[in-house]
């Protein structure tokens, strides 16, 4: 058997499977598609799940894969043990009605002891109990009798509930007695390290009904799966996963930056495992899009990704370094996934900020975690449950997940009551949903019309037009119901019937006017929002007139606001098209604000946009807007929506039939905003500002149509007004600005040295000053400079000029003292003390200060009294230097 690297193992696989007529698609993305029953891949099969159900058609009736998985039910065991891992690559050959048994185990027996020349001999498999088909077949390749274990349902049966489901058969390799438990009954199957697993191939032949009947399948499947990490144990053999080739390369890299070496310290292991493993997932999620975040697949990220940067800790390394890390995992497996070496840059980019955002508190952290301990163990020595609560804060203030402060407390023997953490969690949630209601008004908890009832709902018709007749069935004036409202009433005007559009979605509501009949009375519509009940609540004022409930009115929404709000909102759809091309498709929604003046859209991203990036999604919105593409809008089912791409904002809830806006082929999302005909309609768009708003969150502010013309208007104002103040013609500006920044320096070079060549005027004239104390060098005298900065500089050319000396310094400015103490060193190796110095004479002026023995400064209050100050320094400075 010849000891197969991991990559040569999972070509060979997939190959081999080719040449069986297959299918080798390439391993599907981390994240599910189009199925929420799971937060992310956990099995080879979890992708084609739909080719199974027959919801699907499969590219081909055979498929092969090699499937990348992430599964953490057991991060706790994972570094504690050599077995467990977040991430496994899973390589498996499906049949969808194609081949059966009789194909798949003598091509499985074919692969492990043709193609990877695994010794007969070692091999062992399982069969369920009453499956003879299974048990012929293995007799027929070769197996001997007493290789084939038959197991129980719990064993070597698949099936969920009701559906598909069938017998299987484990293959087992034998590493020896030696890896034995000794007891007689020991077989595959024995919880002993002897028998490994590596190699399950389900049947499924079955449909079980609700009554519990197994009824065969037509067009029987299989599934199988064999773990790649598990396999390559095997073949190169070595104890366990971490000893792998392309696994102990990316481990070894670690030990030197820590300079640990591996199997030397138990602890030390478990960490330098914990930070192999969880690399492995972290660079492969970030290579499928999952942005670090506190929500859903974005948390278990930051989850995995923080427990290892913890570790890094507890083997001494210091600063980001996982991101280092990662490149070594994209060396071994980039020629597999290529998709890796293509999104290096970012993956490296997303693990550093993320690193450097949990080192900026790590320390904060831990040390209140520990106060906290200390806490709990002084007050209740007995008491070994770490509050819920507390956990909830170290998450919140910190940034600490929760299974991260589970496993440091548990290091320390305490556990945290889970149920707590969610409770306090979800109250915190409940707050900020709560506070979002408060400032968006889309949706209102206490309806004014709720006394109107259920059945003084209002339909909308705003998509078709924007004009139309209507009935007043409601009116409110001075928050209370009224029959009628009057010239000056402040109003809010409920109707049968209406073509304004409410606040919802980002976009602000319409504007507009509601006339009477006959035209003499006005209500002019500044805003609408929803009710409780879906209504649309417009907010007004009756200009002249009077109107009354069960009135006829003429609603006209004010169609240059409406086609403005259009353009931006339309613009908003093509601008994320845009952004997921620039910056990758890992860019989502994350708010957005759509009113008639401009438009603010917030995102999913790590780090500030470039120049070239802004640049480059400005002009790709802008081919979009001159290519003229219409824009479609039709009501249908969710799921069809998702069968044709649309996007949907994450965690949004959608009901059965969704709206969709299609601009051409360019972008599809689920909208139920108002929007242009065509992209043309939306003019030229302009990128205003990009900014941060909260940790992985960027804002986009723009302007299309008019607004943008507005601003061009502006700038261009701006630059005639700066070209006059400067003397320029605005295509000069630059060149002539140039000039005066040249013309600035070389100004700030002469003041300069004309500064240099008075200090030395006054440093000669201070020399003629200078007295012995103590046979050292003292001159101590108020000067005329500018700043403190110019007393440093003409304290330190003071001491050049003596070579050998002290310097104190004192200046009056606008009722206010500084003074500045100076001392070479030979003097402070005398005794000399500025900082002493400084502080005993501040006091005579009032004030304070202290320093250094070579260097200190002080400020006072009292200018009449520097120079006894100046006086008193002379008195001490012979002090110090008798002392010594």
């Amino acid at each position: 058997m010849e000891a197969l690297g991991l990559n040569e193992i999972r070509e060979r696989y997939l190959s081999f499977f080719e040449s069986k007529g297959h299918l080798r698609l390439k391993s599907f993305s981390l994240v599910p598609h189009n199925d929420k029953s799971l937060l992310l891949i956990n099995s080879g099969m979890a992708p084609m799940k739909s080719y199974f159900t027959g919801d699907e058609i499969p590219p081909r009736k055979r498929v092969t894969t090699c499937q990348k998985c992430i599964r953490t039910p057991d991060i706790d065991n994972v570094g504690k043990t050599a077995r467990h891992g977040t991430f496994f690559e899973m390589m498996g050959n499906f049949s969808f009605g194609d081949y059966f048994k009789p194909e798949v185990i003598p091509w499985a027996w074919e692969f492990i002891t043709k193609n990877l020349e695994i010794d007969p001999e070692k091999i062992y498999v399982t069969i369920y109990l009453d499956d003879e088909q299974a048990h012929d077949l293995w007799r027929s390749v070769g197996v001997k009798e007493d290789h084939i274990k038959r197991l129980g349902k719990e064993d070597n049966f698949w099936e969920h509930g009701t559906g598909p489901c069938g017998p299987c058969s484990e293959i087992f390799y034998d590493r020896g007695e030696k890896y034995g438990c000794g007891k007689p009954t020991c077989g595959p199957g024995c919880d002993c390290d002897r028998y490994v697993e590596f190699w399950n191939l389900v049947f499924t032949q079955f449909d079980r009904n609700e009554e519990g009947e197994y009824i065969p399948l037509d067009h029987p499947n299989i599934d199988t799966g064999m773990g790649l990490e598990r396999m390559a144990t095997i073949m190169q053999g070595v104890d366990n996963i971490f000893e792998v080739d392309t696994i102990r390369h990316i481990l070894d890299y670690i030990c030197n930056l820590c300079g640990e070496h591996y199997g030397d310290d138990p602890q030390k292991d478990v960490s330098i495992r914990v930070i192999t493993d969880h690399i492995r997932s972290v660079t492969f999620m970030i290579g499928d899009g999952i942005m670090p975040s506190n929500e859903g697949r974005g948390y278990v990220l930051r989850r995995i990704l923080r427990r290892a940067a913890r570790h890094g800790r507890l083997l001494g390394i210091k600063g980001a370094f996982l991101y280092d890390v990662a490149k070594e995992v994209i060396a071994v497996s980039g020629d597999a996934y290529p998709e890796l070496r293509e999104k290096q840059d970012t993956i490296q980019k997303v693990i550093k900020i993320e690193e450097e955002r949990f080192d900026a508190t790590i320390d904060q952290g831990l040390n209140q975690l520990n106060a906290m301990v200390q806490e709990l163990k002084e007050k209740d020595p007995d008491n070994h449950i770490f509050s819920g609560e507390d956990a909830f804060k170290l998450y919140d203030t910190f940034g600490f997940p929760y299974d991260l402060t589970k496993e440091i407390v548990g290091e320390q023997g305490y556990t945290i009551p889970k149920e707590k953490f969610d409770a306090a969690m979800n109250a915190q949630r409940e707050r900020a949903r709560a506070a979002r209601a408060e400032n968006d008004t889309a949706v209102w908890a206490d309806d004014p019309f709720n006394p109107l009832g259920s059945d003084a709902v209002d339909t909308f018709f705003g998509y078709q037009r924007l004009k139309g007749d209507a009935k007043i069935i409601g009116l409110i004036v001075d928050d209370q119901l009224v029959q009628e409202a009057h010239q000056g009433d402040k109003v809010l005007v409920l109707l049968n019937q209406t073509p304004f559009y409410a606040q919802s979605g980002g976009q602000v509501g319409d504007c507009g006017r509601i006339e009477s009949e006959d035209g003499e009375s006005l209500i002019t519509v500044d805003d609408c929002r929803y009710g409780s009940l879906k209504r649309h609540i417009h907010y007004g004022k009756v200009e002249k007139g009077d109107f009354k409930v069960g009135q006829t009115v003429y609603t006209n929404v004010d169609e240059l606001k409406r086609y403005a709000t259009a353009r931006n909102h339309t613009s908003t759809h093509m601008l994320q098209k845009a952004l997921k091309m620039v910056l990758g498709d890992h860019v989502e929604q994350a708010g957005s604000f759509v009113s008639p003046t401009r438009l603010r859209f917030d995102f999913n991203h790590f780090q500030p946009m470039t120049a070239e990036e802004i640049k480059k999604v400005e002009e790709i919105v802008n081919q979009a807007i001159l290519k003229s593409m219409p824009v479609k809008t039709f009501e249908t089912e969710i799921d069809k929506a998702k069968e044709m791409g649309a996007m949907a904002l994450f965690g949004e809830k959608y009901g059965h039939i969704v709206r969709v806006v299609k601009i051409g082929d360019y972008s599809i999302e689920l909208c139920g905003g108002t929007h242009l005909q065509n992209s043309s309609q939306a003019g030229m768009f302009k990128i205003i500002s990009e900014s941060g708003v909260a940790a992985g969150i960027r804002r986009i502010e723009a302007t299309t149509g008019m607004n943008t013309y507005l601003w061009a208007n502006k700038i261009e104002d701006v630059n005639e007004k700066a070209s006059a103040v400067v003397k320029a013609t605005p295509d000069q500006l630059i060149d002539r600005l140039y000039e005066l920044e040249g013309q600035l320096k070389d100004k700030d070079r002469e003041i300069s040295s004309l500064k240099h060549q008075q200090a030395n005027s006054e440093v000669k004239d201070l020399l003629t000053e200078v007295q012995n104390v103590g046979g050292v060098k003292v001159i101590a005298a108020q000067i005329e400079a500018q700043d403190v900065d110019e007393m440093r500089d003409l304290s330190d050319m003071m001491k050049d000029q003596m070579g050998s000396g002290i310097a104190v310094f004192g200046k009056t400015d606008n009722g206010k003292v500084n003074l500045i103490a100076t001392g070479t060193k030979d003097v402070v190796a005398k005794g000399f003390h500025a900082g002493k110095l400084i502080k005993q004479i501040a006091k005579t002026v009032g004030g304070g200060g202290g320093g250094r023995p070579d260097m200190a400064q002080a400020g006072g209050k009292n200018p009449d009294a520097l120079d006894e100050a100046l006086t008193q320094a002379k008195s001490i400075i012979a002090e110090q230097l008798s002392a010594e």
